[in-house]
């Protein structure tokens, strides 16, 4: 029997919301390991909740929510689908020898069917490769157009990060008990200020909206990251609220919460787009609209606060074993 040189598998990404889920998403659907709407893989995941804010609107905000081993992993944990992922920094000696694994276990995945989930950045599929060209086949989502990396220049990027991640199989979650752990991952990143310490100059949960607001308060902030920032914020929350709207009937008292977002989303909806203008030259963010827009930023905050503390009654009615029980090898730090 000979040796496969290649595979393409029909993988379509579209980037419509963070780069994480819009690539999980079209992993999964093509594997047939998903179904129904995107917004519903956002929200079960606990994705569409992470808000992370970089003190000067940097665009890497959107991508910074925490450590992604232990981030991405609970996020595909709760959807029932086994995960294998690696990662790192490319300066590292060891970066060789990870990469000459990494690039046998993509292949093997796409041997098997499944497209990867790959760091371009930002996140991206690997659907294909070609053992005669030692190349990999990428989608980004922008656009319908595969771009290649050489085997060889597999990692490498702009920034000093790789990861990529492959699925496996699937085992259903009871629908009860997979919306009430996405209701705790959306308060653990509510509730904790900084995901990625030591680094504290970026915000997350609640911290976030305050770096938002001060920083368009002040100015002295990047643009493109501020209105890359908003429009992937207002994204997830739109995902948010469409989310409880499906299964608010799933657990009592997640009707209110899911009457807050509505609340949030119709709020925001006329100041952002004051906010930002279409220009020939690309997206401006208008001065004259930004203390509309903050104003319109701490009532989504309050009202974001009252539907975490609606998630905090409704998770205390249920046992919560992965938060109450302590591993056997004791805490650990998160890679």
């Amino acid at each position: 029997m000979s040796k496969r040189t290649g595979v393409i598998l029909d993988v379509r990404m579209q980037r419509e919301s963070k780069s994480f889920t819009d690539a999980l998403y079209a992993v999964l659907t093509a594997a047939g390991l998903f179904e129904g709407p995107k917004f519903m893989l956002s929200g079960l995941s606990g994705m569409a909740f992470k808000f992370t804010v970089h003190e000067k609107l940097l665009p890497m905000s959107v991508t910074a929510y925490g450590q992604w081993g232990t981030e991405h992993r609970r996020a595909v944990d709760n959807l029932g689908i086994f995960l294998v992922d690696d990662g790192g920094r490319t300066r590292h000696d060891s970066f060789g020898a990870y990469q000459r694994i990494a690039i046998d276990c993509v292949k093997q995945s796409l041997d098997r069917g499944l497209a990867c989930l790959y760091w371009i950045p930002e996140f991206g599929v690997i659907h294909g490769y070609d053992e005669d060209d030692r190349v990999f086949y990428v989608q980004d989502g922008w656009s319908g157009e595969t771009q290649y990396v050489l085997y060889d220049n597999f990692g490498l990027n702009f920034t000093p990060f790789w990861d990529y991640m492959y699925v496996g199989e699937r085992m259903m979650i009871p629908l009860q008990d997979t919306v009430l752990e996405s209701l705790r991952l959306a308060l653990e990143d509510w509730e904790t200020p900084h995901k990625t310490l030591p680094v504290s100059s970026l915000g997350s949960g609640r911290l976030a909206y305050s770096f938002l607001i001060r920083a368009l308060q002040q100015g002295g902030f990047d643009s493109y990251g501020a209105i890359y920032i908003l429009e992937s914020y207002m994204t997830s929350r739109i995902e948010i609220s469409a989310y409880l709207r499906e299964v608010q009937s799933v657990l009592p008292g997640l009707k209110e919460v899911s009457r807050l977002y509505d609340e949030l989303v119709e709020g925001l909806r006329g100041p952002l787009a004051a906010a930002i203008s279409e220009k020939n030259s690309g997206k401006l963010l208008m001065q004259v609209q930004l203390p509309s827009l903050c104003s319109a930023l701490k009532k989504a905050l309050e009202l974001e606060e009252r539907a975490m503390q609606q998630v905090t009654k409704i998770s205390g009615q249920y046992p919560d074993r992965k938060r109450s029980t302590l591993p056997r090898w004791g805490a650990h730090t998160a890679r």
